[in-house]
């Protein structure tokens, strides 16, 4: 058994949240290991998408907004001191169909936070935007200012920015953590190679694997779901489905999402809807027949001039939902040194700034915690309210 090596802080995965986790503490002093079994921003990871969107609206959830926009800024300072070209400002178009509840909510909180936005009447939507086919569309929400993050490459930059502050990184998997039952701490994790890493608090932010580093607590309060990506191939020397003529887009009621042409990959477009409960480790990750002709049937619908493009890439990843959306950030129940880091539900890459400084202030500050983060609002049953 090799020798403990001792830490203020262990952050257990390396997505999204547990690097920004990282950075945040590391800023603030704190000796902080990084321990990820399958790599920072891995295939099977959450975060280990080519690209993510961050937009400011989530109807009247003001919460989440204020969050988003103050995420933005700390994505754009880090990117200032690394690579640029990691955040792309496309703009998020919100497109409402007939019947749909009116954008009043959402327009109203994007109001209150200040970010910038336009409103589209049916009409200007069809005029600006024509690659959508305007067949029972009624206008937009265009925020202005939002767009897409490089998923994979910034969670790496994140993890480099931390390392250059001190943490430490280590690839390599923990067997899950045996505790007495009298215990209140947990003093050290071991990994599969027996070492042992001990440090004063733990945070384990490590996504769909959650529910099985701690199968009694959290397997019923944790839902990891497929979700297949797919990629069309515009048409040669057609830009009208680049950055500069399309935005990245959203339509609520018909639970599709997509982003322009991003560095020659293509035209990316996803249904939100959950899939299967999946387990990230051994699930396949290849698209099936059924969901490639669900998606080629709506691009025809929705957007003419793809009707016939190839499927160029495609992608097989996971979301890891709570019961309702809400993120889990909480303390063990019964470990007071130990916080879970969770929950994104299919929205959360772009909070990983916030999650990182509200975890710091959480540790070191005793900060006060919001409610609807806390474990004990976990339920065992789905009933989606966040989006």
């Amino acid at each position: 058994m090799a020798k403990a090596k001792t830490f203020d802080v262990a952050v257990v995965g390396a997505g999204v949240f547990g690097s920004w986790i990282a950075l945040h503490l590391a800023r603030r002093g704190q000796r902080v290991v990084v321990l990820d079994a399958y790599g920072p921003a891995n295939s099977r990871a959450s975060s280990g998408g080519e690209s993510r969107i961050i937009r400011m609206g989530y109807g009247p959830d003001e919460l989440y907004t204020r969050w988003a926009k103050r995420s933005l800024q700390q994505w754009k300072e880090l990117f200032a001191c690394t690579s640029p070209a990691l955040f792309h400002q496309t703009g998020v178009l919100w497109v409402a169909s007939d019947g749909d509840a009116p954008l009043a909510d959402m327009t109203a909180v994007l109001k209150r936070c200040e970010v910038p936005f336009e409103t589209l009447d049916a009409a200007a939507l069809e005029e600006r935007y024509p690659q959508f086919s305007p067949q029972n569309l009624a206008g937009a929400v265009f925020e202005t200012t939002s767009g897409v993050l490089m998923g994979r490459r910034a969670v790496m930059a994140v993890l480099e920015r931390a390392v250059s502050h001190g943490a430490v990184y280590r690839h390599m998997p923990i067997t899950s953590p045996l505790v007495d039952s009298d215990a209140s701490t947990l003093s050290m994790v071991m990994t599969a190679s027996d070492e042992i890493v001990s440090a004063g608090q733990f945070v384990f932010a490590c996504g769909a694997w959650l529910g099985k580093i701690f199968p009694a607590l959290l397997s019923s309060r944790i839902f990891p779901s497929r979700q297949e990506v797919f990629f069309f191939g515009v048409p040669s020397g057609d830009t009208s489905f680049d950055a500069r003529s399309l935005p990245t887009w959203l339509i609520p009621s018909e639970e599709t999402y997509g982003m322009p042409d991003l560095e020659s990959r293509g035209f990316k477009i996803a249904f939100d809807g959950h899939g299967e409960r999946t387990d990230p480790d051994t699930q396949h990750r290849v698209v099936s027949e059924q969901s490639t002709e669900r998606v080629r049937s709506y691009v025809a619908k929705r957007f003419p001039a793809l009707r016939d493009a190839p499927v160029v890439e495609t992608r097989v990843c996971q979301y890891e939902n709570t019961s309702n959306g809400d993120f889990l950030i909480d303390r063990h129940p019964e470990m007071k040194n130990v916080w879970f880091a969770g929950g994104g539900s299919g929205h959360g890459f772009k909070h990983g700034p916030m999650v990182g400084e509200y975890v710091a202030q959480q540790i070191l500050d005793g900060g006060v915690a919001e409610p609807r983060f806390a474990l004990a609002n976990k339920a065992t049953q789905q009933k989606r309210a966040v989006y």
